[in-house]
């Protein structure tokens, strides 16, 4: 496996497996899958600050996983979103740990304090593999979102960096 940053190449394959989460599950709180286009533009926008990056196996994209901003004012600039998405034909094989692995220590070097991820509930495996790196609760929102004809819950998880 190979860890490498995304490029706008990589928008159809992230768009593939991306839109299992957002059709049939709660995972991502979007309700209509965002085509490679919209997937492109979001890499771009993403690599201007951040990282986004691709698990590469045999010429094949598992996975990704990428940083955001945290909020727009500016005493928040220290701080990021991530997220991390693995397409289930690949699932436990440590994707999930390499990606992030390489995510959070380049985050870091970009002088990053502290990485947020917002897990829609339930969700077992990314709250395991979230808390197995280090993340720790810091609240829930409770009914924050409305998706698959219930009121989802929302676990947020922070990592010093």
């Amino acid at each position: 496996m190979q860890i490498r940053p995304a490029t706008v190449a990589d928008a159809g394959r992230c768009a593939e497996i991306y839109a299992p989460f957002v059709t049939n599950s709660w995972v991502s709180f979007e309700l209509d899958p965002p085509n490679q286009a919209e997937i492109g533009r979001r890499i771009e926008q993403v690599l201007s600050s951040h990282d986004w990056l691709i698990a590469d196996i045999d010429g094949e994209i598992a996975g990704y996983a990428y940083g955001s901003p945290h909020r727009t004012r500016e005493a928040y600039q220290s701080s990021c979103d991530v997220a991390l998405y693995v397409d289930p034909k690949f699932s436990r094989r440590g994707i999930g740990r390499s990606l992030y692995g390489s995510l959070l220590s380049s985050l870091k070097e970009r002088g990053f304090h502290s990485a947020f991820a917002g897990i829609a509930l339930p969700n077992e495996a990314s709250l395991g593999l979230h808390q197995s790196i280090g993340f720790a609760s810091v609240g829930i929102y409770r009914e924050v979102g409305w998706k698959m004809g219930a009121w989802r819950d929302v676990q947020w998880l922070q990592l010093l960096l």
